[in-house]
């Protein structure tokens, strides 16, 4: 993710995506665009598959992960947007 990332100088990509995710901010709920080097693949997942963060050990910080989603064929770590993307710039939206 390159998300505000000053002296970029990869340049974009055929497989460069701009993914849409949904943030609180203060203001409440706001949509945001981010650019991703690429994206592999796109699933609907279910709440009830979802399950909590395992703890990996005092070693592997968890606080960016939202939780783990059972899928055919194994297992999904999902990513918290709303922490990855936490910084003063976005307190203003």
């Amino acid at each position: 993710m390159r998300a505000f990332q000053k002296g970029f100088a990869n340049p974009y990509t055929e497989r460069t995506c701009i993914i849409v995710v949904e943030i609180e901010g203060q203001a409440g709920t706001v949509l945001i665009g981010i650019v991703v080097d690429s994206v592999s693949e796109v699933l609907n997942i279910k709440g009830n598959d979802i399950a909590d963060t395992p703890t990996f050990g005092t070693r592997l910080n968890t606080d960016y992960i939202l939780g783990m989603a059972k899928m055919e064929g194994g297992v999904k770590i999902l990513l918290d947007v709303d922490k990855v993307l936490q910084s003063d710039a976005l307190a203003l939206l």
